[in-house]
C-alpha cells in the first residue's frame, strides 16, 4: 500500500506525461490514485498556480536554462498528498527535484518567498482531487493558434464532464469567489500543508 513514505506512482518516467499540458498531467496522476489507490483519494490535491496577471515564477523547473533562474509560467499544476500525520510531498512532473518531493523542501526550492514583485507573487487553487476528477474539463482550445498547436496535445482524448467541455480558466482563475477549491496566498498554502 502507498502511503506517505511510499510513492503513489511509478518512476516520474512512466507516469502520462505530455509537456505543456501540465492541468492533464495532474488529472492523470488524479485518475491513477482513485483507481489504484482509492482510499487515499481524499488525501490528494491538485493545485493551481497563478495570479492575476498571469506571471508565477518557479525555480528547479526542467524548462529552465538552470536550477538557479526561475521559469514564469501563465499557470502549473501540481498534486500534494497530505497524510493523517500531517506530512505532505509534491508530486510534479515538470521539476527536476525528486518525484515527489517533501512539501517544505519542495516549497522553499520551487516558491523562495515572496520577496518580489507585486505581479509575481504566486496565488494557490487548492482542490481535492475527487473534486477535481469530477469537475475539470478542456477541449485544449488554449494550446491552438490560428489553427496550429502551439505544443502537441495528448494523444488521448480531451477531458470532459456532463457539464462542461471547457471550464481550465476557472480553475487558473485565482478570484476566490467563484470556483472549486480554495485560493490561498503563499503564506497560507505553507501552513495548510506543513502543519498537521
Amino acid at each position: 500500500m502507498a502511503g506517505a513514505c511510499g510513492s503513489l506512482f511509478p518512476p516520474r518516467e512512466e507516469c502520462i506525461y505530455t509537456s505543456c499540458y501540465c492541468e492533464e498531467n495532474v488529472w492523470k496522476l488524479c485518475e491513477h490514485v482513485q483507481s489504484r489507490y482509492p482510499d487515499l483519494i481524499e488525501d490528494c490535491y491538485a493545485v493551481f498556480i497563478s495570479n492575476q496577471f498571469k506571471t508565477v515564477p518557479l525555480w528547479m523547473q526542467k524548462a529552465a536554462q538552470s536550477a538557479d533562474v526561475p521559469v514564469v509560467w501563465d499557470y502549473h499544476v501540481i498534486l500534494i498528498q497530505k497524510s493523517n500525520t500531517g506530512n505532505a510531498e509534491v508530486y510534479d512532473l515538470d521539476s527536476v527535484l525528486e518525484f515527489p518531493t517533501p512539501f517544505l523542501d519542495y516549497s522553499s526550492q520551487t516558491f523562495r518567498n515572496e520577496q518580489l514583485k507585486q505581479q509575481y507573487h504566486r496565488k494557490f487553487r487548492v482542490i481535492r482531487a475527487s473534486e477535481y476528477l469530477e469537475t475539470f474539463a478542456s477541449d485544449r482550445s488554449h494550446m491552438l493558434k490560428d489553427g496550429q498547436w502551439l505544443a502537441p496535445p495528448p494523444i488521448y482524448p480531451c477531458i470532459q464532464t456532463k457539464e462542461s467541455i471547457m471550464n481550465l480558466n476557472d480553475f487558473i482563475s485565482v478570484n476566490p469567489s467563484f470556483g472549486v477549491g480554495e485560493v490561498m496566498t503563499l503564506q497560507a498554502f505553507n501552513f495548510h500543508f506543513s502543519c498537521g
